[in-house]
């Protein structure tokens, strides 16, 4: 009876909103740690309590001006964003301020690092392994883990986390670090909160991201901000052009961020409601894919930052895009997934069109994956906890199995960079994260005359 009160109670509020992979190779063997000296801890905790101070001081203005607005809120769509997160009880809470790091660090009472002999070996980043982001909320802490996968030898554990500001809702890897001329290795995570955060995963143990894009307007310090103004909902990089990263908000808008500047390149404003998902072309790195909540995926020429906003193809649907990807076996061609669960298949040479349009799941599309080794195979998932295996090609879609992996919803798909066969899912219940290899249905080897020795 004394164990069980002497336990932590269960979170109310826990799931994987996003995860990403991390290629094998990039990684430090040994990730830098930081040793902060208390004049460091205690810049630190002055500081947060600071910008804490001046959110709430914003925010009370912004209330205030809220009282004289006229504008209409439609209560079915703020609830449906509710749900869409599983995030009612979060904001329930009485201080959700999930890094308020004055409540989780006292500067005088700091323990020294010392590494157990036990754990060397798990704290080593072998060539082999896969880094794994995994965004987990619980109740009002949101965290990013980074989790170490290995394939060969079947292992998957936590390395190490750090503390995020609000609710992570994407994350994309990028090897740009900026002022450095050497590849490095980051990530850049989107939260309820507008600003954007970049990390250098060669870095445990920080409190702080290495820089941030974004900068809220303050009228207490009488600073202007810039970039969004609402939570981010994708990113992406670019692949050809390293120092440009793309993200798409609950503002209306498609930033394009100079890393090296810090600052936007580009803002592309020609959306009626959220953009929910975006990609660079694999093959054309001026061109980027929308996928909006108002029913149209468009596809911008970003060469000309004046005539951005006009100068795009669009494709119209009836429900709400969630998920746009282009097929890096076939570059003219993109799938789309919406809120109704279809999949729909477009070739970006003829606008207005689709090829084929497919009742693929009862609830909306949560993530969208094609397989490099197999060109006509697709995989996708959905808020209804359904994991499916398609074959398709350019004028039809068959399915092939479906798998239920009892996680509750499924919130997030990402596939590895080296295995195309292997998952990761994030969803709400136990594990919560899962890595998972296709070729262990038989189903899915039978169908794509996969040997059965190759199977995991």
């Amino acid at each position: 009876m004394a164990d069980e009160e002497d336990r932590p109670p269960e979170a109310t509020v826990d799931f994987v909103p996003a995860i990403c992979f991390v290629p094998r190779g990039v990684a430090k063997e040994k990730p830098d740690k930081i040793v902060l000296t208390k004049e460091e801890l205690a810049r630190v905790i002055k500081e947060t309590k600071e910008q804490l101070g001046t959110d709430d001081a914003d925010a009370d203005d912004d209330n205030e001006s809220d009282e004289n607005d006229t504008m209409e809120i439609d209560d079915n769509e703020e609830e449906a964003q509710v749900r869409e997160f599983s995030f009612d009880n979060y904001e329930q809470e009485e201080d959700s301020r999930a890094v308020d790091i004055t409540n989780v660090v006292d500067v005088d009472n700091q323990i020294a690092d010392e590494d157990d002999d036990s754990e060397a070996e798990d704290e080593i980043i072998k060539p082999t392994d896969n880094l794994l982001l995994v965004g987990h909320v619980q109740d009002d802490a949101a965290y990013m883990e980074v989790w170490v996968f290995n394939e060969e030898e079947e292992s998957l554990y936590t390395h190490h986390d750090f503390l995020l500001p609000s609710l992570p809702l994407c994350i994309e890897w990028l090897n740009h670090d900026p002022g450095s001329d050497k590849s490095g290795n980051m990530c850049a995570i989107g939260c309820m909160d507008p600003i954007i955060t970049v990390w250098d995963l060669d870095i445990q143990d920080s409190l702080e991201p290495t820089f941030k894009l974004g900068s809220k307007k303050s009228r207490k310090k009488q600073k202007e901000g810039y970039g969004h103004k609402d939570a981010v909902l994708d990113l992406s990089w670019n692949r050809h052009y390293e120092h440009i990263l793309a993200s798409g908000s609950v503002d209306h808008s498609l930033i394009l961020w100079d890393l090296d500047e810090g600052r936007p390149h580009t803002t592309v404003t020609a959306f009626k409601e959220k953009v929910q998902s975006l990609e660079f072309s694999p093959d054309e790195a001026q061109h980027i894919l929308t996928g909006c909540a108002d029913g149209r995926v468009r596809l911008f020429d970003c060469r000309d930052p004046q005539s951005v906003n006009s100068s795009f193809v669009k494709w119209k649907i009836v429900n709400e895009v969630e998920k746009v990807l282009w097929n890096p076996n076939s570059n003219n061609y993109f799938v789309v997934g919406d809120n109704a669960g279809y999949l729909h298949y477009a070739d970006k040479r003829h606008p207005k069109n689709f090829l084929w349009s497919q009742k693929a799941h009862e609830e909306e599309i949560s993530g969208v994956c094609f397989n490099t080794n197999v060109e006509n195979l697709l995989a996708s998932t959905s808020t209804e906890g359904c994991l499916k295996i398609w074959k398709f090609d350019s004028s039809e879609i068959s399915p092939v199995y479906s798998h239920e992996f009892e996680m509750g919803r499924l919130q997030c798909l990402k596939q590895s960079p080296e295995d195309p066969f292997t998952l990761a899912f994030g969803g709400e219940k136990p594990p919560r994260c899962r890595v998972y290899n296709i070729k262990n249905f038989v189903a899915v080897r039978r169908a794509f005359d996969i040997p059965d020795a190759e199977n995991i």
